[in-house]
């Protein structure tokens, strides 16, 4: 089978709608769509008559063995199309004239028919993806503005979580700094150190200033004072001053003071019981943050309570103190014996012990040295030790020597203060003759210094602390000294360091004694001093001292 073709002359406008009308059918016949022929209809149309109005042209019709039916239309515009039709066109072409117009005009209304179905079917697929799209539209904008809610809300999340911690880190910084506030507050007992501390605390992160005000403050007057001070004194509760509320936890707002007008203050009572007294903070800034208050409120009330521990503890030194040195003796005035005394309470803690020294003359002539110390310290120490001296001086008179006094002085304190020891040491002293008696209570060991410098330490073994609970007899000692020699009595307080132990301490004194010259040794109280220099050389010590120095001067 061969390919065929027809060429058509268009010289009119019938012309033109035969071969149109033609070719339709012979596009209908060979299976082309509807819609692909009216496309292809529509395209040819104006071509037609643009030839006609050229004068007219020959449209060549090829029918290819492959199904394809070919056009070529000459004329000043040539045109050539290609239908691919589903069937072979059969051959021989039809001519132009046997085309049928009428058949040609309702074949059309027919394709017309078959397209306008075909649209309206396009157009309700189209309706269809429209609503679909609308409602593909609504679901991304409700999408989005889930989206958008659920970013809201994790911001909102987030930035909760930030102050949540800004909170906390401020909480932590306030609850730290509180903490630490008060650990320096309570370590001291001294209340002009707390005072002079609580300004170095606060200033400048929590105050521009601060004013302490004490109860018992007679220097400044109250007129001399913010009018919010006087009203936390007078009221015990927390004053804030201010042209603007300040509306703090726990505190009352009154008018701006007249003595500071530009800037807030915040008046906070020191105690917790009783009113120590008032605490007056300038604001760092324009106004005081309300969790800051509650800090400095507890702050307050924690420093009130260290000014009164302080109180308390100065009137307890002050009272031990006072009882103490109304223990220690005035030493008698012997022909031929020369005495030297030294007392220096602990340089930390409550200052106040049990160390004691006495002398006093017997009535055969001789001198009793006494040392003693009491364990412990505080008002209890100071008053036990002001028993023991009170009964050895009751037993010496009795006659008693050394060692018998000890004993009983021993059976007294078991007795009477079965939880309290006291070490102790009594030397008895001749003007006049050459020898020192002695015995000690588990007390450190005299040192003896001869008129030639020699030094040694009268080491024998003493019995045992008076007050420990068991039944004990004293012994006696007894050494040869020439006349002139020295004998120091002392406590453990001068010779007992925390970096070495106390057989060291005794060496460095022996060393001090001995390197004494004749001319120091003249004067017994000049050599007390001259002893404690180099056994005090860092004047830091945590017992008290005490030195008696005996020195014969011949018959």
């Amino acid at each position: 089978m061969t390919a065929t073709t027809e060429n058509w002359t268009i010289a009119s406008a019938a012309d033109a709608a035969r071969a149109r009308a033609l070719l339709a059918r012979l596009a209908a016949d060979a299976g082309v769509p509807a819609l692909d022929r009216a496309r292809f209809l529509t395209d040819l149309g104006p071509r037609l008559r643009g030839a006609l109005d050229a004068g007219g042209t020959e449209l060549t019709v090829t029918a290819e063995t492959d199904g394809r039916l070919r056009l070529a239309l000459g004329g000043p515009e040539p045109w050539q199309h290609t239908l691919d039709c589903s069937s072979p066109v059969p051959g021989p072409l039809p001519a132009p004239a046997d085309a049928s117009l009428a058949e040609a005009l309702l074949g059309a209304d027919e394709d017309a028919a078959a397209l306008l179905a075909s649209l309206a079917e396009t157009e309700e697929l189209l309706r269809l993806h429209r609503e679909e799209l609308h409602q593909t539209n609504q679901g991304v904008l409700a999408l989005h503005a889930e989206l958008e809610a659920a970013a809201l809300a994790q911001r909102e999340l987030l930035d909760a979580e930030r102050a949540a911690r800004a909170e906390a880190e401020k909480a932590r910084r306030l609850l730290t700094f509180l903490a630490n506030a008060s650990a320096v507050l309570n370590a001291s007992l001294d209340h002009e150190d707390i005072l002079r501390r609580l300004p170095e605390l606060l200033v400048p992160e929590y105050a521009r200033h601060v004013d302490v005000w004490l109860a018992d403050d007679e220097q400044t007057p109250p007129g001399g004072r913010a009018a919010a001070t006087v009203t936390a004194a007078r009221t015990g509760r927390p004053q804030h001053a201010s042209p603007h509320l300040g509306e703090l936890p726990g505190v009352d707002d009154l008018p701006a003071s007249a003595l500071f007008p530009d800037r807030p203050l915040l008046c906070l009572p020191l105690g917790a019981r009783t009113v120590q007294g008032v605490l007056t903070l300038a604001a760092p800034g324009e106004r005081f943050d309300p969790d800051t208050t509650v800090m400095l409120l507890e702050l307050a009330r924690r420093a009130g309570i260290a000014l009164d521990n302080a109180r308390q503890y100065e009137q307890h030194r002050d009272v031990a103190e006072a009882l103490q040195r109304a223990q220690l003796t005035e030493l008698p005035t012997t022909p031929g014996l020369a005495l030297a005394a030294r007392y220096l309470p602990a340089t930390h803690g409550l200052n106040i012990g049990g160390d004691w020294y006495d002398a006093f003359p017997q009535p055969d002539g001789s001198v009793l040295a006494v040392i003693g110390d009491v364990t412990g310290h505080g008002l209890r120490a100071a008053v036990i030790m002001g028993q023991l001296r009170t009964a050895l001086r009751a037993y010496a008179v009795e006659g008693n020597g050394p060692a018998r006094i000890l004993t009983l002085l021993h059976r007294m304190l078991r007795h009477q203060e079965p939880e309290l020891y006291a070490t102790c040491a009594i030397a008895r002293v001749t003007p006049g003759e050459p020898g020192v008696v002695w015995a000690a209570a588990g007390h450190p060991p005299a040192v003896a210094r001869d008129p030639g410098g020699g030094v040694r330490v009268l080491e024998a073994k003493p019995g045992i602390m008076l007050g420990v609970p068991l039944p004990y007899e004293y012994e006696e000692h007894s050494v040869e000294l020439p006349a002139g020699s020295t004998l120091a009595l002392y406590t453990d307080g001068l010779v007992e360091r925390r970096s070495a132990g106390i057989d060291a301490g005794i060496d460095r004194l022996a060393q001090a004694m001995g390197a004494l010259g004749a001319a120091d040794m003249a004067d017994l109280d000049a050599a007390a001093d001259s002893l404690l220099k180099p056994m005090l050389h860092d004047s830091e010590h945590d017992d008290d001292i005490c030195l008696l120095l005996c020195r014969t001067t011949g018959p």
